[in-house]
């Protein structure tokens, strides 16, 4: 049993140092690249998979893993960047929808090839 538990927690930490190699990589060419983070990149390509009108605030919460706050200081970002635009919800008046813009879309496929390099190379 110990050699079993001294194992996963080798495996463990194996992929926190893998998941932080990788991460790091990324975070470094995104941004001086595309002047995005890894995780501003995940929330454009959240909303650029959904409906055209949108995703729901508390969707892409789950979706990027995020707080709340978190992810609105996030949305702000973006929407200062003109990357996103919020709308609101016509059915539910609280209900409030983060919409990827022409603009978002274009910094996406230009993220994405480097997201892609990035990737191989150190995957």
């Amino acid at each position: 049993m110990a050699d079993t538990g001294a194992q996963l927690i080798d495996e463990w930490r194996d992929l926190l140092a893998r998941h932080a190699r990788v991460n790091a990589a990324l975070e470094r060419d995104l941004q001086r690249h595309h002047r995005l983070s890894v995780t501003e990149l995940e929330a454009l390509q959240r909303l650029q998979e959904k409906h055209v009108d949108g995703c729901r605030l508390q969707q892409l919460v789950e979706d990027v893993h995020m707080s709340q706050s978190a992810l609105s200081r996030l949305v702000s970002r973006l929407e200062e960047e003109g990357l996103v635009e919020r709308r609101s919800c016509s059915d539910d008046r609280r209900g409030i929808f983060a919409c990827i813009t022409d603009a978002g879309r274009a910094r996406v496929r230009e993220a994405e090839a480097t997201q892609r390099e990035v990737l191989a190379r150190t995957l």
